[in-house]
């Protein structure tokens, strides 16, 4: 292919861009649709069609030469100019295939006929491009072994890392946590806005297509700082089809776990660690055992010839899991997921100009665990001590409809409800059913968490401190826990000449009742004082309430050919948030956060083979509903300490003999209504994060396709609490009395702190001056208090910079797509949540809660993977046989080394927020001897991790949609640690904990899953 022959060169590119499946960059047409778009010339008629559907539309070009097609369900099409020249075409979400009759801004030399024949592919090189976006097709998924859940094929996508193990199967996307990415189902969010880490899962074999938008999405787009997942269900055709098919993972060819052993070199010294605990044996999972069976059923057709069509599927996950756990502790279990799901699309062509459809499914899970006693040191199975029964999921419905009002202007609108259920309770081997009504007065029934964290040389003498009869070792949920989300939005896509112009309106209402106590009322921690006594701390935690997030926000952008070859982006967003807490009344509003869009996109030959673009963006994260759980709403938490026990309850756990002394309120939660015009900053901004990307994507040849960007982001504002009144009492003019314990004012007049009414943790944007409104004597009346930033903590900051090289090959039996990134992930804060402690209080994390705990905390953040390659692709052997692959090698990430703050007010104190700052002891006294700062991320990093995984097909010819499929994932069953407990010290001694550096998470270790389908 040579300059001099252009022609044959846009024939080639145009075959090129409609087969290629690039993970690179596509527009944002909407999220549910996609376009075709071209040239041809003035006043001819351009005729899409469906012959699936019978879908039909025909527009007539304008004066320009130009034409777009709007609004098309994703699906294979014929384009025909003045019903003749027809081409073939595919469509997928959020692109626009481009057909040129013509060639651009010449609208008499016609292009020679080109009949293009998709290969299902999708993503094609669309030069009105300004978003970062990777598209895989069904067809493509079941051609690669990839796990079949919608995280796994979302890291495939250049620029995702898998989040932390705490919180589940989550990715990072562009180094955000794991709560800031938003998920959608035919345009309907299924993001679970309670705390952002979880989603509505569809039956995954009833997904056509899966759009993953790592950067740049337009201002349709919102309400996250991460990515955007983006899917389509299949739907019904003219074409009667059903099928079935069944996927087991059995765990006779799944291989173990490794065992982890204890790792502080600290935890070897002199008195009290009589016994070294370094290489000791942590955990046995030689006995653990998973499997896992889905089955599936499906048929689609048509109702009506032409007009109305239905696809339904039915499937049935069944999940098992052998878990003898850790060798010290007093429980082992099996547990058994069980997933009925079910999807219904339903689609009615009303007319050639209007389309309705319905979208219904259930993910609702159930989980039962049975609990079993253990003899602690000893892998064995004793008693029964119960059953844990838990719900998740539940139902979705959406409506939409999509109205071609005229050749240029498209109108949509959609509503959708969907539900979540959290709900849990317990039944004991004796019948007691124990479970939390939300109540604070009422706390979860049931025996105590006893928790013996001493160091293992001291249990080994005195015996282990634990209950014989408590099933969670951790809090319950209230039974009814569930979410509720309420969904409309309108959306208006509009072509004025050479502007194409998209606006709408969305409105989103979620309410969560939520709720958590400690099962059996109260947790006793055992550990032992700077003395070597030890001591038992008391711990009742009690929440419950409703919650709603109201959010509403407008959008209106615009895609400008300012030349045949050049389009220019500018789009605007415009976000409302408000938070209500359990008596809704709003304690945070937001009102019209303004997020600019900016962006290019050049053509540079002309012909769709060369391309450079950028993007400039600003982005806007609300606060989830979870947030009034504590920080708004009625909480109770309360904490005692004592080392006067005479002994410990056999069976409970509980200390015995110790004396009746009162509670002390942890953070202000007195188990009374906080006043909401207190909890928040009074110019309180939302968390933003601008972003800006600039990248290239050429066609080297027919078959290969190479692209870079560079992308970096930078995180403007977060929202976080900070729990140290004493800011407040400061700025207000108040000093403490050490005499009497009281802070008083000029006057000698007593704050009403610690009472009731007086939160200790408030909303703010970190390193920001904040207004505090304050019921400073406890009579009623709000007096605004403004507190200096630095005086609260610095400011948040979180920037991410990368390059990415991506590429795609395709051959007529052989494809090949992969991306390489270098990547910085650096700040104070990881954002949301909080990995390098697993914390999941998505918004409110202790990060900022105490200037103290801000110390050293810049430096290298829990998804900073500076090494990512992956390379996945399958070759057709023969019509009969196919080989898959999927190969990630990625370096791992920074480790810290957290320990307690002392001395901390007075000679001999220890801050109360314990083991949780960046700084460890260096003798094994920990606490008692000379401290080393620990900045974050400087205390070694993680091992690199490589996965391969292979499958094999078999398609008999003897038999038509049959088919047989093997994976096998982690090939050479690579078992790398993937995080470790960074924690070091005790709380509140600072001796050191011989669980530090212990793995909690290894890479999946090898399995095989099998497949057989039939489809007719």
């Amino acid at each position: 292919m040579t300059k001099n022959q252009p022609s044959l060169q846009r024939k080639c590119a145009l075959a090129l861009s409609l087969s290629f499946a690039l993970a690179t960059v596509a527009q944002a047409q909407t999220n549910t649709a996609g376009a075709i778009s071209g040239h041809a010339a003035s006043g001819d008629t351009i005729t899409v069609s469906n012959p699936a559907t019978g879908f039909t539309r025909t527009i007539t070009v304008d004066s320009d030469g130009a034409f777009r097609v709007s609004q098309l369900p994703i699906g294979r099409y014929t384009v025909t100019r003045n019903g003749d020249n027809a081409r073939q075409v595919n469509v997928s979400v959020g692109t626009a295939s481009a057909v040129d009759f013509v060639a651009p801004g010449n609208s008499a030399a016609a292009l020679d006929t080109v009949t293009v024949v998709g290969s299902g592919a999708v993503n094609p090189i669309d030069v009105s491009s300004v978003e970062s976006t990777t598209i895989l097709t069904s067809e493509q998924i079941a051609k690669i072994p990839v796990a079949r859940d919608t995280t796994s094929v979302a890291l495939l996508a250049p620029g995702t890392v898998r989040g932390d193990a705490a919180f589940g199967n989550l990715a990072s996307f562009g180094g955000s946590s794991v709560a800031e990415n938003q998920y959608y189902v035919n345009g309907f969010n299924i993001t679970n806005s309670f705390r952002s880490l979880n989603f509505s899962n569809v039956p995954f074999e009833a997904i056509a297509e899966q759009q993953i938008k790592t950067g740049g999405y337009g201002a349709e787009f919102g309400r996250s700082l991460g990515g955007v997942v983006n899917q389509i269900t299949k739907r019904g055709t003219n074409d009667f089809h059903a099928g079935g098919n069944v996927f087991w993972s059995p765990k006779a060819l799944t291989e173990d776990t490794k065992n982890t052993y204890l790792s502080n070199p600290l935890a070897c010294g002199p008195a009290p660690f009589v016994v070294c605990t370094m290489g000791q044996l942590r955990q046995d999972n030689s006995k653990d055992s998973t499997y896992n069976v889905v089955g599936s059923v499906w048929a689609s057709g048509a109702l009506i010839e032409d007009k109305v069509f239905a696809y339904g599927l039915v499937s049935y996950r069944r999940q098992g899991a052998d878990a003898w756990g850790i060798v010290q502790s007093p429980t082992n279990s099996t547990q058994v997921v069980e997933t009925p799901a079910w999807l219904l699309k339903m689609d009615w062509n009303i007319t050639e100009q209007h389309l309705f459809e319905l979208t219904a499914f259930s993910d609702k899970q159930k989980t039962e665990t049975d609990v079993y006693s253990n003899t602690i040191g000893i892998l064995n199975r004793l008693n029964k001590r119960g059953t844990s029964y838990q719900t998740q999921g539940g139902t979705n419905y959406v409506l939409k409809y999509t109205g071609y009002l005229t050749d240029s202007f498209t109108l949509s609108a959609l509503y959708g409800h969907g539900e979540f259920s959290r709900g849990q309770h317990l039944l004991y081997a004796d019948g007691t059913d124990v479970r939390y009504s939300g109540s604070l007065n009422a706390p979860a029934n049931g025996c105590p968490v006893v928790l013996d964290i001493r160091p293992l040389s001291r249990r080994q003498v005195t015996g282990e401190y634990a209950s014989q009869c408590n099933i969670t070792a951790g809090a319950l949920p209230r039974a009814d826990s569930k979410d509720t989300r309420d969904q409309f939005r309108v959306d208006a896509e509009w072509q004025l000449g050479d502007h194409l112009v998209r606006f709408g309106y969305d409105q989103d209402d979620y309410t969560s009742i939520a709720g958590t106590s400690i099962e059996g009322g109260r947790q006793f921690r055992y550990s032992v004082n700077r003395s070597g006594v030890d001591q038992v701390r008391e711990r009742v935690i009690n929440q419950g309430t409703k919650n709603e997030v109201k959010q509403h926000a407008l959008y209106v952008q615009d895609s400008w050919n300012v030349t045949d070859n050049f389009v220019a982006y500018i789009g605007g967003r415009w976000d409302t948030f408000d938070n209500r807490d359990g008596f809704g009344k709003t304690f945070v509003k937001i009102d019209n956060q303004f997020g600019p869009r900016l962006g290019f996109s050049w053509d540079v030959d002309g012909d769709s083979t060369f391309k450079v673009f950028g993007n400039a963006g600003r982005y806007a994260l609300p606060l989830t509903s979870d947030v009034a759980t504590r920080a708004a709403s009625a909480s109770l938490f309360q904490q005692r300490l004592t080392t006067a026990f005479t002994g410990v309850d056999p069976f409970t756990g509980a200390p015995l003999g110790r004396p009746n002394t009162p509670f002390s309120y942890i953070n202000g939660e007195f188990g009374s209504a906080k006043n909401n015009r207190t909890v928040a900053a009074q110019d309180l901004k939302p968390m933003y994060q601008d972003e800006y990307i600039l990248g290239l994507q050429k066609t080297l040849s027919e078959h290969f396709t190479l692209g870079v960007r560079g992308i970096y982001r930078d995180l403007k504002a977060a929202i976080d609490d900070n729990c140290d009144y004493t800011a407040i009492l400061d700025s207000a003019g108040f000093t403490f009395n050490p005499t009497t314990g009281d802070w008083v004012d000029g006057a000698g007049r007593a704050s009403a702190q610690p009472n009731a009414g007086f939160p200790y943790c408030r909303l703010f944007n970190p390193g920001d001056d904040a207004v505090f409104l304050t019921d400073l004597y406890g009579d009623g009346n709000l007096t605004p208090v403004n507190v200096a930033g630095d005086r609260l903590s610095p400011k948040a900051k979180r920037t991410y910079s990368a390059v990415e090289f991506f590429f795609d090959g395709n051959w007529d039996k052989f494809f090949l797509q992969g991306s390489y990134t270098y990547a910085k992930s650096k700040g104070n804060t990881e954002g949301g949540v909080k990995s390098d402690i697993g914390q999941a209080n998505t918004g409110i994390t202790q990060d900022f809660d105490y200037r103290e705990l801000t110390v050293d905390t810049y430096g290298y953040l829990p998804n900073d993977r500076r090494h990512t390659l992956k390379v996945f692709g399958n070759f057709e052997v023969n019509d009969e046989w196919s080989i898959g692959a999927n190969v990630l090698v990625q370096s791992g990430r920074p480790v810290n080394c957290f320990g307690i703050l002392t001395p901390w007010l007075v000679p001999g104190g220890v801050h109360p927020y314990g083991s949780s700052f960046a700084r460890c002891g260096t003798t094994p006294a920990g606490g008692f001897g000379p401290v080393a700062r620990r900045p974050r991320g400087t205390s070694g990093r993680l091992p690199w991790t490589n996965d391969l995984d292979i499958n094999v097909a078999y398609r008999p010819a003897w038999m038509h949609g049959l088919q047989f499929k093997v994976d096998v994932f982690n090939v050479l069953n690579s078992q790398k640690v993937t995080s470790v407990n960074e924690i070091a010290e005790d709380n509140p001694s600072g001796l050191p904990l011989d669980t530090y550096l212990t793995p909690a998470s290894f890479q999946a270790p090898r399995s095989v899953r099998f497949m057989v389908q039939y489809d007719f």
